[in-house]
């Protein structure tokens, strides 16, 4: 929600390395909960104000006082993003406990909440301007950043990667529950956070030039404060040489977060190769884009999804192969195919974030139940596991 999310905190490394592995960041806006009973606590200054005295960086304010953000590094190799997303959540939980609060990874509360807006100026403004959305909102999600080499190349990228990024959305789900009740959908965060103005799918717009023109006519309109409210799905940040897609959830497991940031790489490389070899993006009309997501976000993996090649309805798994295999050159380029591959092998087995908080509701839980669980999932460090095997 910050006028720059996931942006790195350092002048990010150049786009590409010598060995031709693009940079990779991610920010994650974590959710502050009561230790006993779940209910999300505004508690972030003195959050903020703990991780400083501990020396944490990378942590910083959101939209509510109810919830923090973490923002890695630029790196190029998914054992160090799993090792930058373990340390920030664990740092971020330490602060929350020196507070009486915990952190958890949640898209939405499952416990009723009234936001409690933080005081910087420009969310402010944001409320005057927005109203009830802005007072409402009380969202987490999880944001990849991805170098490119300027904006002619990003623009290119974002006219390409279009049509896959509902794939990350149902990947991600993690939010079926909201204010005390279970809403139906797996991802209830792309429901609500829709109603901002200038998210979602964007047309093709083919050079930088008709990028820049689309975005300073939105702001002539006066409905948004400033570009940084332009919340395209994916967008070419203003301060640094990435793009920056917007579309997941902030992921209970930290190995779904390292994987949809794996893929969001994977697909900008595979864009941006189209790109230079002039195949054109594919024009697929954005209301259909717009009802892609839309399903992702009612069904998560449970159903069967829309095809990014023609609409038709496909399984899940079916879908997501098709994913892997269309930026699978790009994945073997930087060593990290048998890992995605073992990784989305995982998330069709054992469930998004989205069935795992409904498991704990079937098996006889509570929701602080959920919640509970969410914070143990969220302070967990998985095992790293080699990038050459197969899961």
């Amino acid at each position: 929600m910050t006028a720059e999310a996931a942006a790195p905190a350092t002048a990010p490394a150049p786009p590409r390395a010598a060995d031709g592995i693009r940079t990779v960041g991610v920010e994650e806006e974590l959710l502050l909960v009561h230790p006993e009973d779940g209910s999300p606590v505004a508690a972030a200054r003195d959050v903020l104000r703990a991780a400083g005295r501990a020396g944490t960086r990378r942590l910083g304010a959101e939209l509510q006082l109810q919830q923090v953000e973490t923002a890695t590094a630029p790196v190029r190799s998914v054992e160090e993003l799993l090792a930058e997303l373990v340390a920030l959540r664990g740092a971020a939980d330490a602060a929350a406990r020196q507070v009486g609060t915990r952190a958890a990874a949640l898209a939405t509360s499952p416990l009723p909440v009234r936001p409690t807006l933080s005081t910087d100026p420009r969310y402010l403004a944001m409320r005057d301007r927005m109203g009830l959305t802005c007072a409402e909102q009380l969202t987490c999600g999880c944001h990849v950043h991805v170098a490119v080499t300027d904006d002619e190349e990003g623009v290119g990228v974002i006219d390409r990667i279009r049509t896959w990024l509902p794939l990350l959305i149902a990947l991600s789900a993690s939010s079926p529950l909201w204010n005390g009740r279970d809403t139906s959908f797996a991802s209830y965060r792309t429901q609500a956070w829709s109603r901002w103005p200038g998210t979602g799918p964007t047309e093709v717009f083919g050079s930088a030039a008709a990028y820049r023109t689309v975005v300073e006519r939105m702001l002539a309109t006066g409905t948004l404060l400033d570009p940084g409210m332009v919340y395209f799905d994916a967008r070419l940040s203003h301060r640094y040489p990435t793009i920056e897609i917007r579309v997941a959830d902030v992921c209970l497991d930290v190995r779904d977060a390292a994987l949809v940031a794996v893929l969001s790489r994977a697909l900008v490389q595979t864009a941006a190769d189209e790109w230079r070899a002039g195949l054109p993006a594919p024009a697929r009309p954005t209301v259909l884009l717009r009802l892609a997501s839309w399903r992702a976000s009612r069904v998560g993996l449970t159903d069967a999804l829309t095809h990014p090649d023609d609409d038709r309805l496909v399984p899940a798994a079916d879908a997501l192969g098709a994913l892997v295999r269309h930026v699978a050159p790009a994945l073997e380029e930087s060593g990290e195919l048998a890992w995605v591959r073992g990784q989305v092998g995982r998330v069709l087995r054992d469930g998004t974030g989205a069935e795992r908080q409904r498991a704990v509701l079937r098996t006889g839980g509570s929701v602080p139940d959920v919640v509970a669980a969410a914070v143990r999932a969220t302070a967990a460090d998985p095992r790293v596991p080699d990038r050459c095997e197969e899961h």
